[in-house]
């Protein structure tokens, strides 16, 4: 069953707020089986509310709008949908219990009012909530603060629509690193027709695979789907991490933890990223030691003994200091692994000889190390965010191969 979005807010077509409410509404409706065809944001104007309402109550079968229901009557949306369908604002009897629940403020009847025809949702007087037929649609207008919206949206107003929804399709959701969005579509491309299709959803350096199959019934969808999610593991190898909510520094603790391995990180450029992301996972205690975040070249010598020749002689910004610091990450900490990183984060401190986004790696493992050299585009945030992925890659890699093999140089 088709559906549209409404945001109703002259802060959300400013670009003032996100809209957030959307966000959400699009991806309940979507795991109710609805298709949403339509995402509308409009001004708090009563005529282009009015006219975008008629519109998509003759395109769409069901209409949820959030925002524009003021607290003190002043709402653009009701008097738009009373005009949308040339009725009249009224104050319905089913909500004398809710003028009872206003106390001294019941006087206020415009508070209380609505398009004539409409159904109160909201529990207290606070949840300005109505349903309404609009058109060929079932109209459902919610809240706009974030937690009454969902509030109601779940207590009250599920209930119009939910015998509307035709589930016939299933999704899941794989989140994949070190693969772009390009390279991940080129080897799932084939798989993909009228019953399996195929979403990229890309937050550097993280890309999000969304797999959807129909069928006859969700079983018949869910065993399709069952099917192609295999297919696509086996084809995106360790590229995928996770499914849904996982964290990628979860999937590498889970890396350190089945080798019972441990875990040291000594960071510059990232500023201590690397170790909030691993401590971000309970349990990480089993195995992290150590997160030193060497910021200054007095800090590298001080806490791990890079020595002042390698500073000098080929700076902060080096595989030399990588290796010094992973070797004194693990030395201090006495580890089994050890993670270093320093680069130029920018958006100041570069060189033509080391321009910004230039990052160093090293990975002391017993039996050698490995070294990367990376230059990554983007803000500082971006620059750090890809490198202290890729440190955490690393990891991953090495919990992968024997332990303690020696560790092969990716840099000669």
């Amino acid at each position: 069953m088709v559906a549209a979005i409404v945001s109703v807010g002259s802060e959300i077509t400013r670009g003032e707020v996100a809209d957030s409410n959307a966000d959400w509404l699009a991806a309940r409706m979507t795991s109710l089986g609805f298709e949403v065809i339509e995402r509308v944001c409009v001004d708090a104007n009563r005529e282009r509310l009015a006219a975008t309402l008629g519109r998509l109550g003759a395109s769409t079968r069901v209409i949820v709008a959030t925002g524009g229901l003021g607290p003190t009557g002043d709402d653009v949306t009701v008097d738009a949908v009373a005009d949308a369908l040339g009725v009249p604002r009224i104050i319905d009897a089913s909500l004398a219990e809710v003028a009872r629940w206003r106390s001294s403020e019941a006087s206020e009847t415009r508070t209380l009012e609505l398009p004539a025809g409409a159904r109160w949702l909201g529990r207290a007087a606070h949840e300005r909530a109505f349903a309404i037929r609009l058109g060929e649609a079932q109209a459902i207008f919610l809240p706009g603060d974030p937690a009454a919206m969902e509030a109601v949206f779940e207590s009250a107003a599920l209930r119009h629509i939910i015998g509307l929804a035709q589930p016939l399709d299933v999704r899941a959701r794989l989140r994949t690193y070190g693969l772009s969005e390009a390279a991940l579509d080129a080897r799932l491309r084939d798989l993909a027709g009228p019953q399996v299709a195929f979403g990229f959803r890309a937050t550097t350096p993280e890309v999000t695979v969304t797999v959807r199959t129909l069928g006859r019934d969700r079983a018949d969808a869910g065993e399709r789907l069952a099917r192609v999610v295999e297919e696509v593991r086996a084809r995106l190898g360790g590229a995928v991490f996770g499914d849904d909510d996982q964290m990628f520094a979860a999937c590498v603790g889970r890396a350190l933890r089945s080798r019972g391995l441990t875990l040291a990180v000594a960071e510059s450029c990232t500023g201590g990223l690397i170790g909030s992301m691993l401590t971000a996972v309970p349990g990480s205690s089993e195995y992290l030691l150590l997160d030193a975040v060497t910021y200054s070249n007095a800090s590298k010598e001080r806490v791990l003994q890079v020595s002042n020749e390698v500073l000098l002689g080929h700076g902060a910004v080096s595989r030399e200091c990588a290796r010094a610091m992973a070797a004194g990450a693990r030395r201090v900490s006495g580890s089994d692994l050890a993670i270093a990183v320093t680069g130029v984060a920018g958006p100041t401190g570069g060189s033509a000889e080391k321009p910004v986004g230039l990052v160093f790696l090293a990975l002391e493992g017993v039996g050698g190390v490995t070294e990367r050299v990376a230059r990554f585009e983007g803000d500082r945030a971006m620059v750090q965010r890809q490198a202290a992925y890729l440190a955490l890659s690393m990891v991953r890699e090495a919990c992968a191969g024997p332990v303690p093999t020696a560790l092969s140089s990716v840099c000669g």
